[in-house]
Formats: structure tokens, C-alpha cells, sequence
């Protein structure tokens, strides 16, 4: 039986004696698939549910379901788990309608939108607590980097680093890692982007895709936010919405600098880190899973990239590898 007419038939179980029909909601970057369940009649409180699959042995249900509970008590939009069937992979839950960020963002809704979306950021940061969800350690964060020579370098590009290539690559992995495990350290989304928020009329945004969520640096979720692979702003605008995030969050009581130059610094260094990690992610979603239209979101995560290491001397190195691989001859330097 194949997954589709397995999930039928558990939420049958479900819904005894209703008819139900299935419609497809999304996919998104992993084996997971989501369908909409139209129903006859309301179940529990819901017209239309949302039902996923996440197969096992590759994916695994029971973090969603942990995290969904813990960010729902945070005060957050998420879905309410209604059923599950976690040995099989299944679960029931409450429908945050079509909208998402991605579709309804433009230059006269931005300022709200974003605003809600770091308004409902503060509010899972000033819920964290250590030792609840995994550690975004500095084997994490090197792990995640390590995407970027192994698929986006090695197989994307099919480029060879030399050892001294190699050497400014692991240097900069140890930089950036030194900063983000300085900063302070809060619940992290880790996806929390214009894809993965939906536009509700009640506690704006709906959040997603939040089962790998950790305990983790504070500018990590912002980053996601403002320097989001699917949509780009304005640096100024960007730094704007980063100021009025720091104000609040200073307000809030949250670990942040109390300068906001130092704060920006690791808002970059952060965002560099998650870039590096991205493009490795997309050029695995291409190479091994079939999934191309990533490819088309590589020039703006690379854009992001090369600014910041523009910007600092400490990335030059990184800087000179982008060049590198991309075919660019340095401008050379005058001396007047």
C-alpha cells in the first residue's frame, strides 16, 4: 500500500463515519508532504485540517509534536496537533490557511508584517530555557557548514579547493563559530522565513516547518527573517527592521548587546554562517533529490554572502574563495 491510501485509511479511523476529502497543501525540502482534509462536517472546532506525511524511517514526527507543544505555550501561532500516528509517520492538524509572508509581502504591507513577525520572535525567545531542546553547538554549526564543500564546491560546482583553500575554509568556520556561540543563547526556529509564515487574523504570523527548532543564537531566527533566500530588501530597510527588533528585544529583557553596531556584527557573522549552510542545502536538494528550483534562490543567497564578507577584514579569505570559485579576477588596488 503506498503512503498516500496508507493515510487515507488511518484518518478513516479518525473520522468515523465522515466523508473526507484530500487535496494537496505543499511539499517542502524534505520527504514530508502535506494534504488539506476537506470534511463534511467540523472536527473539533476545524472545517478543513491539515494531514502530513513524514515516512519513517527518514523522518521522524515526535519533534514536531514536542516543539509545536513547547511553542504553543509560548504564545505562538503554530498548529494544534488534533491526532498522530507516530509510529506511522501521521498527523492531524489544525489548518493555517494558504496565505503565506512569500505571497501577500510587498513594499506597503512589509512594515507590519515584519513587525508581527518579530513581535511573535520575542515572544519564543523570552520563553527559552536551556537543556530543553538540543544545543546549537559548534559541531552543529560546523556540520551544517560543511554542506558547502561537500555539495555546493565538490559536487554543484565541481570545483577542487587546494590546501590553502581548504585552510581559509576551516578558518573561517572556526571565526564565524567563535562569535555565534558568544551571543546570547535562545529557542531558535531555525527556518523562520517568508515560506515557512502565514498571514492569520488572529496572532499573526502562523508559524511552520518548526521541528528543528533548537536552543541557539539570538540573531540566528532574524537573520532568517530579514535576509530570507525567497525575497530581498534594501540593506537600509533590512538594518531599520534589525534596529526595531534590538530595541524591543533590549526592552524584553533578551541577552542582545547594548550597542547596536556589536549587535549588527553578529546579525552578519550569523547571517554568513547560515548562507555558507544554505547554499550547501540547495545544491543537495538539486544533486540528490531532484529538487532544481532551488537553484534559482543561489544568486541572492550568494549576494548576501559576499557582502558580509566584503564588509569584514576577518572574511577576506572567505571572500577570496567566493572569487575563486565563481571565475572573478580581484580589482586590483592603486596606490595613489
Amino acid at each position: 500500500m503506498d503512503r498516500k491510501n496508507q493515510l487515507e485509511t488511518w484518518l478513516k479511523q479518525v473520522f468515523t463515519a465522515q466523508t473526507l476529502t484530500l487535496t494537496t497543501a505543499s511539499a517542502d525540502a524534505s520527504f514530508r508532504r502535506y494534504f488539506r482534509v476537506h470534511t463534511a462536517h467540523e472536527f473539533k472546532g476545524h472545517q478543513t485540517l491539515i494531514a502530513m506525511d513524514a515516512p519513517p524511517p527518514q523522518e521522524d514526527c515526535w519533534p514536531f509534536v514536542n516543539v509545536a507543544n513547547l511553542f504553543l505555550a509560548a504564545g505562538l501561532n503554530v498548529p494544534q496537533v488534533l491526532a498522530q500516528d507516530l509510529a506511522n509517520g501521521f498527523l492531524l492538524l489544525s489548518d493555517l490557511g494558504n496565505d503565506t509572508y512569500l505571497s501577500a509581502l510587498n513594499p506597503t504591507t512589509a512594515q507590519k508584517m515584519y513587525g508581527d513577525a518579530t513581535d511573535a520572535l520575542i515572544k519564543l525567545q523570552l520563553a527559552s530555557k536551556p537543556n530543553v531542546l538540543p544545543n546549537y553547538d559548534a559541531a552543529l554549526l560546523t556540520r551544517e557548514m560543511r554542506l558547502f564543500p561537500d555539495w555546493y564546491v565538490a559536487k554543484h560546482l565541481k570545483f577542487e579547493l587546494n590546501a590553502e583553500q581548504q585552510t581559509a575554509l576551516n578558518n573561517t568556520f572556526e571565526l564565524l563559530n567563535k562569535n555565534i556561540l558568544a551571543q546570547g543563547q535562545v529557542y531558535v526556529h531555525r527556518d523562520y522565513h517568508s515560506r515557512n509564515l502565514m498571514v492569520t487574523e488572529e496572532n499573526n504570523p502562523g508559524v511552520l516547518d518548526f521541528q528543528d527548532a533548537v536552543y541557539g543564537a539570538i540573531t540566528y531566527d532574524l537573520v532568517s527573517l530579514l535576509k530570507d533566500a525567497y525575497i530581498q530588501w534594501d540593506e537600509e530597510q533590512i538594518i531599520d527592521w534589525a534596529v526595531r527588533y534590538w530595541e524591543k528585544a533590549r526592552k524584553a529583557g533578551l541577552p542582545v548587546p547594548t550597542d547596536f553596531s556589536e549587535f549588527y556584527r553578529d546579525f552578519e557573522w550569523m547571517g554568513a554562517q547560515r548562507h555558507i549552510k544554505v547554499l550547501g542545502i540547495f545544491a543537495r536538494l538539486s544533486h540528490r533529490d531532484g529538487k532544481d528550483g532551488y537553484l534559482n534562490d543561489m544568486p541572492l543567497v550568494l549576494h548576501y554572502l559576499r557582502k558580509v564578507c566584503e564588509r569584514y577584514v576577518e572574511l577576506r579569505p572567505m571572500l577570496r574563495l567566493l572569487d575563486a570559485l565563481e571565475g572573478r579576477v580581484p580589482r586590483p588596488k592603486y596606490v595613489v
